[in-house]
């Protein structure tokens, strides 16, 4: 049987990489719309494509090898996004984010300034 952290990896690169079996949301700041706003066209489907496509995943910012986080550059701006993990009514955290029957991902990409 695969590890928690396993299935949380597996169910966060899924639901990164455009997977909507995946119970989830994904979330931008106001400052990445305005970001993606003040941008030529097709900068929201650039900036999914960084987040689906990041892989430099390593020891110092994902201790436990969950693909949770994530640091990079877009038009020039540092930004950030991360899971969270609710019970499927939103009100509470997950008791398991491994099982997708008991968790909604939340994914929220924000500037690294508005952390």
């Amino acid at each position: 049987m695969a590890s928690s952290s396993e299935n949380i990896r597996k169910l966060n690169d899924r639901f990164r990489r455009g997977d909507t079996s995946v119970p989830g949301h994904l979330v931008f700041t106001s400052g990445v719309k305005q970001l993606v706003d003040d941008s030529e066209d097709g900068a929201m489907v650039e900036l999914a494509a960084l987040v689906a496509g990041f892989d430099a995943f390593a020891d110092d910012n994902d201790p436990y090898c969950e693909h949770d986080f994530g640091a990079f550059e877009f038009k020039g701006e540092r930004l950030f996004f991360k899971f969270d993990y609710f019970a499927p009514g939103l009100t509470e955290a997950s008791e398991d984010p491994g099982d997708p029957w008991q968790s909604i991902r939340v994914l929220t990409i924000m500037l690294a300034s508005e952390y």
